[in-house]
């Protein structure tokens, strides 16, 4: 496919982690846009074109003129608005809350520069969050996509983990991909297995990610001494439950008598398995992400590399504006994966297409145990 007609608008860009991925598929991405100034330093520091402002306060027209294209040259949109409104942690306000309203900003500028494709993504929430909360039955993806299909668009979603994609992370996104013209999208399906045969589509782990670099802690918040005593009795693996019943009441404060499993607090990670979803703060005792052998929290370095993003990429500002952008993000590899299936489905390519069916049913069954875990 002729990169050239590839063009890419991206909102809510963030550290651009969706970006990065798609850009590594094959996309453009021509220009981006977020509200954070410090988002936006991320992104002119390694070299990309954004606009810092309110996406409520911008028109289509001024978009498509900074990034310097007509209407029918832009390939695809994509982004993922913010999300603590639909986030099965926090209140779920959905879309009444002003954070989930930008989603209908973005069905706004879908409306206006009408691109071939797009890609949106959010929280695992935001499948079971009420858009209004006096009526819990009207779910808020349902009005989305609802608008989605008012702008005629083919859409398929559902959820997608990061380690499936080769993302040394347990990370699920809900993504919604759309297409203009009818055309035969779909979910990009998993890359990488709990088992294989094969080591190189085996879930990526901790040890993998980490382990050349880990010497490397030039850029790493400081636990407190108290909590730092604390996670020295934590082995490999372990949280909370290994430290001494006497000990508890004090490491926990108001959590210990709370109900729950807690398993972030206190959290010591494990080389042989994929990371935890990483939050934006790896020292917080409730969000705790530390080393499995060293007593330090993960760096910012390893940080990053659990979210996939490559070395030379700039971080801007401070170190806990470093974590907080590394933990907003979208797994590059997802973003990769998911760019693929959009080009696959561009070009027609994802299907081969066979007269044989005999010895297929195998792959058929395999298939089909995909489809329903995403």
């Amino acid at each position: 496919m002729n990169a050239v007609k590839l063009n890419t608008i991206s909102f809510f860009s963030g550290a651009m982690g969706l970006d990065l991925g798609l850009k590594q598929a094959g996309l453009n991405i021509n220009i981006g846009q977020d509200i954070d100034p410090v988002c936006a330093k991320t992104a002119e520091a390694n070299g990309h074109k954004i606009i810092c402002g309110d996406i409520r306060d911008m028109q289509p027209q001024d978009i498509l003129g900074a990034a310097n294209l007509n209407t029918d040259e832009v390939f695809l949109i994509c982004g993922g608005p913010p999300c603590q409104s639909f986030s099965t942690a926090g209140k779920r306000k959905g879309i009444h809350d002003s954070r989930g309203s930008l989603f209908m900003d973005f069905i706004r500028m879908l409306d206006y520069i009408r691109p071939r494709f797009f890609i949106m993504e959010n929280v695992k929430g935001m499948i079971s969050a009420p858009a209004d909360d006096g009526n819990k039955s009207c779910l808020a993806v349902n009005v989305i996509l609802n608008g989605l299909s008012k702008l005629n668009y083919k859409t398929v979603y559902g959820l997608l983990d990061a380690v499936n994609y080769g993302v040394p992370q347990f990370r699920e996104r809900f993504v919604i991909i759309g297409s203009r013209d009818n055309e035969n999208i779909f979910l990009p399906l998993p890359t990488h297995f709990q088992m294989h045969q094969n080591p190189a589509y085996r879930w990526r782990t901790v040890r993998d990610a980490i382990k050349d670099i880990e010497d490397d802690n030039t850029e790493c918040v400081v636990l407190s001494e108290e909590r730092r005593k604390y996670m020295q009795l934590i082995p490999e693996g372990g949280n909370w439950r290994n430290i001494p019943e006497d000990m508890l009441p004090n490491a926990m404060g108001g959590a210990y008598k709370s109900e729950g499993g807690k398993v972030g607090f206190y959290r010591r990670l494990s080389y042989s398995q994929p990371s935890p979803t990483i939050t934006t703060s790896p020292a917080q005792k409730a969000t705790m992400l530390y080393h499995p052998c060293k007593d330090r929290v993960l760096s910012v370095k390893e940080y990053a590399r659990l979210q996939d993003f490559p070395d030379n990429w700039i971080f801007a500002r401070t170190t806990t504006e470093k974590y907080r952008q590394i933990g907003n993000a979208v797994p590059v590899g997802l973003g990769r994966a998911i760019g693929m299936a959009v080009l696959s489905a561009a070009d027609n390519s994802a299907l081969i297409h066979t007269k044989r069916t005999r010895g297929t049913s195998v792959h058929e069954k395999i298939k089909s145990a995909l489809e329903l875990r995403l």
